[in-house]
């Protein structure tokens, strides 16, 4: 008889010759193989999955059912093809008429998973070889590496370079409006005192009134420059014990009357106060200008705004939700974009800038809108206590996966 491989092997080769008390043995023996490999499996990170040419899922490790949405239960019985129809689609997957899948080949891929929630997987397709004893002919395995975080990093770093591009480029051409601007403002102070020793009359008055309304634009100009460079150059959060109620206080403070004049209503849900956060006072009173200008023109006259606080075991979470004219769902992906303004004469930066300050203080934002409905912006900011742990571990603040939900 030729030599097998290991003892396991062995045994199974003179299974007919077993009697029931061997028999038994075997059986307990398999049992435990089984619940090690289990084991094994279990505890590694990507997801495994073995299908037949039916396309029934006939292994799943616990990686893959989490990844996928799979109950346990649904092992041995679910379709492929419909539990992970993005995953079909992309493989070619879909079955013929005799409800066969195609035959597998060893492919790689990167492809999006929209259910249980929406992740961006890398997976390696390979036939399994057939086997001697036991046939695995037109089974395949489907290794699955949930790569959304890396994804982020990635999309993020891309967003950071071409933020970085577009300061660059409008402090250089807010400089150079900054130029011929001085230049004006120097020769208007010229013309007012040539004016002014000139005899009185109806001209002079004129010319005068019109060159004082000059100066005044050109140094309204120059204010609008100074503070979009002042907006859009990066500076380090200068960190210090804040509380955001208090921020939020006073910029609602400020645009009370505005708010009434508009007829917005603003309701507070704030029975749970946050605890204090590191942050930049001064930037974060930007965030909530930014967010409370851009609901009260989204909303016409009459509009609601409900601001809302809550606080977990890392993170202290503002909520801004308002019954304005909301965004395209199309347009959502682009709102954190560079000169991107779903209104009318917007400059595309503010929601830019938002998203700046808050990733630098090792939040995040999140947004959700339906148009018509509303928008809802969640800000979340790290707690004290979790940026001292990330700091003494020598890393640096992550974003949240859930995408500010909690």
């Amino acid at each position: 008889m030729p030599r097998r491989g290991n003892s396991l092997e062995r045994i199974l080769g003179r299974i007919d010759d077993l009697d029931p008390g061997n028999l038994a043995i075997l059986v307990q023996r398999l049992a435990r193989e089984r619940e090690m490999l289990e084991t094994v499996f279990n505890t590694i990170k990507d997801g495994i999955l073995v299908a037949d040419r039916q396309g029934v899922i006939q292994y799943a490790n616990a990686a893959a059912r989490a990844l996928i949405g799979l109950r346990e239960p649904d092992v041995g019985t679910a379709l492929l093809w419909k539990v992970m129809p993005d995953l079909a689609r992309s493989l070619d997957f879909a079955p013929n008429e005799a409800g066969e899948m195609p035959p597998a080949r060893a492919l790689t891929r990167e492809l999006e998973i929209t259910y249980p929630e929406r992740r961006h997987v890398r997976l390696y397709v390979v036939p399994l070889a057939p086997n001697r004893k036991r046939s695995t002919e037109g089974r395949f395995a489907i290794i699955l590496t949930d790569i959304t975080e890396q994804q982020r990093s990635t999309r993020d770093l891309i967003e950071s370079e071409r933020f970085d591009s577009v300061v660059m480029l409008a402090a250089g051409v807010a400089h150079e409006l900054g130029n011929p601007l001085n230049s004006m403002n120097i020769h208007l102070q010229l013309i007012e005192r040539q004016l002014a020793k000139l005899p009185a009359g109806a001209v002079k008055k004129k010319v005068q009134e019109s060159a004082k309304i000059c100066v005044g634009e050109v140094a309204r100009l120059d204010g609008i420059i100074r503070n979009f460079l002042e907006a859009i150059r990066p500076q380090p959060p200068d960190l210090a014990e804040t509380d955001l109620l208090a921020v939020l206080a006073e910029v609602l403070a400020l645009q009370q009357q505005e708010l009434e004049n508009l007829g917005v209503r603003v309701e507070l849900d704030l029975h749970l106060r946050p605890p204090p956060v590191m942050g930049d006072r001064n930037q974060i009173k930007q965030v909530f200008f930014n967010l409370l200008k851009n609901s009260m023109e989204a909303m016409t006259h009459g509009g609601r705004l409900r601001i809302e606080a809550r606080v977990d075991d890392a993170w202290v979470y503002l909520v801004f939700a308002d019954n304005g004219v909301g965004i395209a769902q199309a347009d959502l992906p682009r709102v954190f974009q560079p000169y991107f303004s779903t209104k009318r004469g917007g400059h595309g930066l503010g929601m830019m800038i938002v998203q700046r300050i808050l990733r630098g203080h090792g939040g995040q934002i999140a947004l959700e809108s339906t148009p018509h409905k509303g928008t809802t912006v969640t800000l979340q900011f790290p707690l004290k206590s979790r940026r001292i742990r990330l700091l003494e571990g020598g890393s640096k603040p992550v974003e949240h996966p859930t995408g500010g939900k909690g």
